[in-house]
């Protein structure tokens, strides 16, 4: 690829949408194959599927697919063709068909160099939004990740410095959180009303851009029973409730705080559209129990919708052909709307290098 500057472009009326193969030792070759055979997704967005052909190959032999892209040399020359996706090849694996099943350093540096190559075209100013199959942050590392996870990686090369937060969805339901990749005995500490106001705001916004034009957010306690009172914890008093009260004040639908083992009760109802939880698993188990197969994670504060399926990379049933895709299918449909449908996109520009 050339070093040149390219200066970042608008958002098109069909998005462009870069679409990545996932750790090639999991189920995401086969994911994103099996997603890419389906017209309809090739009619709705302009698709570039940067990939090595080694994994390419196995993704479509354990899909049973042969896909029918228009083949681009390099990213100078990108061009796109209404009904079919556009490949870049990249040769990652040196010709070698992944390990299937494991971890390995191979197959997280190949599936670390696709990312890459996504957010050089971000910066290029050639994608509206990025799609990945399910990625493994243990083979990630092997592979050169240093960072906490893919969505912090993203961050410093977006060159974003405010709060960035994963979102999971099942269905109508979202959800974000205050604290995320951290050991349980510091959530604590990480609790405060910047925290919670930021955890709200940014999923406030990612809401609307997907078309709810006055989200309604629970938001969680961080205690058994929200505290009880205080006679379990002082943090709901002390902290969120304040929190929710401030953000109330500046326009926004924050309720709360909720005992967390039942929010999610009245949120599957359709009482709220978002809830904004404490940690991790507060709201991960909650939002898995509810749909696993149908669960979309997206990545909330990046300057364009990031997004994949919320099942991840499964290495005990991959190459058997059996992966499920309707959580891809929903993060595919997401990127679309949201690439669609909200204010043009910018981006930092970039030097190639790749």
């Amino acid at each position: 690829m050339s070093t040149q500057t390219k200066t970042p472009s608008v958002i098109s009326a069909k998005p462009r949408i870069v679409v990545l193969l996932g750790d090639p030792s999991g189920v995401g070759p086969e994911m994103a194959v099996k997603l890419l055979a389906r017209q309809r997704n090739l009619d709705a967005a302009r698709v570039l599927l940067i990939a090595d052909p080694a994994v390419l190959a196995e993704g479509e032999r354990v899909a049973g697919v042969k896909l029918d892209p228009l083949q681009v040399d390099s990213l100078d020359e990108l061009r796109f063709e209404d009904g079919r996706p556009s490949l870049y090849l990249r040769d990652w694996m040196e010709g070698e068909a992944p390990v299937l099943g494991e971890s390995n350093e191979r197959s997280g540096r190949a599936s670390f160099e696709a990312l890459e190559y996504a957010t050089v075209t971000v910066r290029r100013g050639q994608a509206d939004a990025i799609l990945f199959a399910p990625l493994n942050k243990h083979s990630l590392r092997l592979g050169g990740l240093t960072h906490e996870d893919e969505l912090r990686y993203m961050q410093e090369r977006f060159a974003v410095t405010g709060f960035v937060c994963e979102f999971n969805l099942t269905g109508s339901l979202w959800t974000s959180r205050v604290t995320s990749h951290i050991p349980l005995k510091d959530v604590a500490s990480h609790i405060t009303v910047e925290g919670v106001g930021d955890a709200v705001k940014i999923i406030a916004q990612a809401l609307r851009r997907a078309g709810v034009a006055q989200p309604r957010i629970a938001v969680t306690g961080l205690n058994p029973h929200a505290g009880d009172g205080g006679s379990i914890g002082m943090e709901e008093i002390e902290i969120i409730a304040p929190a929710i009260e401030k953000l109330r004040a500046e326009g926004y639908d924050a309720r709360g705080p909720f005992s967390p083992d039942t929010v999610f009760i009245g949120a599957r109802r359709g009482d709220v559209d978002a809830v904004v939880s404490m940690y991790h698993d507060q709201g991960q188990i909650a939002m898995k129990l509810m749909g696993f197969e149908q669960g979309v994670t997206l990545h909330g504060g990046l300057p364009v919708p990031v997004a994949t399926s919320a099942s991840g990379s499964a290495f005990d049933i991959a190459g058997k052909g059996i992966a499920q895709i309707e959580g891809l299918q929903q993060a595919f449909d997401l990127c679309v709307r949201m690439a669609s449908g909200g204010a043009p996109v910018r981006a930092p520009t970039e030097t190639a290098t790749a």
